[in-house]
């Protein structure tokens, strides 16, 4: 039996809405990668954007476990270039800054094998940090990721 290999013009796609309130991060960000990255499909082709779409809404409602939230807990960190130009960011201040949706896209963009294909793949997502979105000419498909398994929501407590 031969391997498939899709070809480009039989690429179809789909868009997918998922509702990320409550939503673990991780586990969120993983499934969202997979469905960039077409491997949801029985015909995924490693070297092919075959993934679908991806809209994200009420990002800044996402959940982080454990103590991700406290003072100091996770940490992001970006370089300016210049010698001594390091610069942390806590998740708190993330979460509650200007720009809530960067950290699904971060989340994401790190779940994603660093190549020019993942540039290209994850141009296809869209984070939005409210519960409206400009894609519904579209057409997008709700997405439950929730239901999947108990743990990828977090109680309200």
């Amino acid at each position: 039996m031969k391997t498939y290999s899709m070809k480009a013009s039989e690429i179809k796609k789909e868009w997918l809405v998922i509702d990320a309130q409550n939503l673990v991060l991780g586990r969120l960000a993983s499934c969202i990668a997979n469905l960039l990255r077409g491997k949801h499909k029985p015909t995924f082709t490693p070297h092919m954007d075959c993934g679908d779409y991806v809209v994200v809404i009420n990002a800044s409602k996402v959940a982080l476990t454990g103590k991700k939230l406290a003072n100091r807990g996770k940490m992001y960190y970006r370089h300016t270039g210049h010698p001594g130009g390091i610069k942390e960011t806590d998740a708190k201040t993330l979460m509650n800054g200007k720009y809530p949706e960067r950290i699904i896209k971060l989340a994401v963009k790190r779940m994603l094998t660093p190549n020019p294909l993942s540039s290209q793949v994850l141009s296809h997502l869209y984070v939005y940090p409210a519960d409206t979105h400009p894609h519904e000419g579209q057409m997008p498909k709700p997405y439950d990721f929730g239901v999947k398994n108990k743990k990828n929501t977090k109680k309200s407590v």
